[in-house]
């Protein structure tokens, strides 16, 4: 039977049309891809914070300190000319002190490690801080090769704090193993650091780590959540963290303020949609005396 002329035009409109809606969403699509490409390859935002510390040594100065993490290096969006270009952007901001929280690989697999950890070394060696640079390990470093990472980092004269503590300043900081992976030793952390003189600070990978300090212990710096890393328009992040309250940025509970870098690099695809990376610059000095 013979389709009827009008019936067959109406036909291939709507093909037409379809197609044509095909693809625009296709352009669409690609366009978000490479918008949230571009975005994970920027410079990172820099965030701007005054914290007041309890035990703050008499007449020392306030101390600028440089949170970063998850550089996540050897992933599309994370190249040994990037980091350096961010290195010198810290630089910028003459810290006292650069704080790194962990994860500073890409990926599961401990093969490529090696190589990773070997980019790491001349971009970091190129940090500049009066007081030097401490870091931690993340679920990502300890998935692969904690060993060597550790040895790349301390090669580019940088501290890593395993359960640790040390003193910088006016500041003993603290570092816990990453709670994602099974390696924080909190009560050990602890010792560490009251053994030792100056405002506590402590630093660790996964923020979820804020809901078991204690009271007396009123700064923590860590990362892992990279915002979201993809956060879509009334939906919100694609992967939900364990904690949402500590997905991102500065939280205030009681005494204690929890900060959390957005970090710098990405895990998976290398995309960020509506969380680009940032680092934050922290103001520590003394509390407020009451009358």
């Amino acid at each position: 039977m013979r389709v009827p002329p009008a019936r067959s035009r109406g036909y291939a409109e709507t093909m037409r049309f379809l197609l044509s809606l095909l693809v625009a969403l296709i352009v669409a699509l690609g366009g978000v891809m490479l918008l949230a490409f571009i975005s994970a390859r920027a410079d990172p935002i820099v965030r701007r914070a005054d914290v007041a510390l309890p035990g703050w040594p008499a007449g020392a100065a306030p101390v600028r300190v440089v949170l970063v993490s998850d550089v996540h290096i050897g992933s599309a969006a994370m190249t040994p000319d990037r980091l350096t270009r961010i290195v010198g952007q810290i630089n910028a901001l003459s810290p006292d002190l650069v704080v790194l929280a962990g994860d500073f690989v890409f990926g599961h697999d401990p093969a490529p490690a090696a190589e990773m950890a070997e980019m790491l070394v001349e971009p970091l060696s190129g940090l500049r801080a009066r007081l030097g640079v401490v870091a931690t390990l993340g679920n990502h470093d300890h998935w692969t090769q904690p060993a060597l990472i550790r040895r790349a980092l301390e090669r580019a004269h940088i501290t890593v704090l395993e359960n640790q503590a040390v003193v910088r300043g006016p500041l003993a900081v603290g570092g816990v193993g990453d709670l994602f992976s099974h390696h924080a030793d909190l009560r050990a952390t602890m010792a560490a650091v009251e053994a030792l003189p100056g405002a506590r600070v402590m630093v660790t990978h996964s923020p979820d780590l804020a809901s078991s300090l204690p009271p007396d212990l009123t700064l923590l710096l860590a990362g892992h959540t990279h915002c979201g890393q993809v956060v879509l328009p009334f939906l919100g992040p694609v992967s939900e963290v364990a904690q949402p309250r500590y997905r991102c940025g500065m939280v205030r509970e009681g005494g204690r303020t929890t900060v959390v870098t957005g970090g710098l690099g990405t895990s998976g695809a290398p995309f960020r949609l509506g969380a680009p990376p940032d680092l934050w610059l922290l103001t520590l000095g003394p509390a407020a005396q009451g009358p």
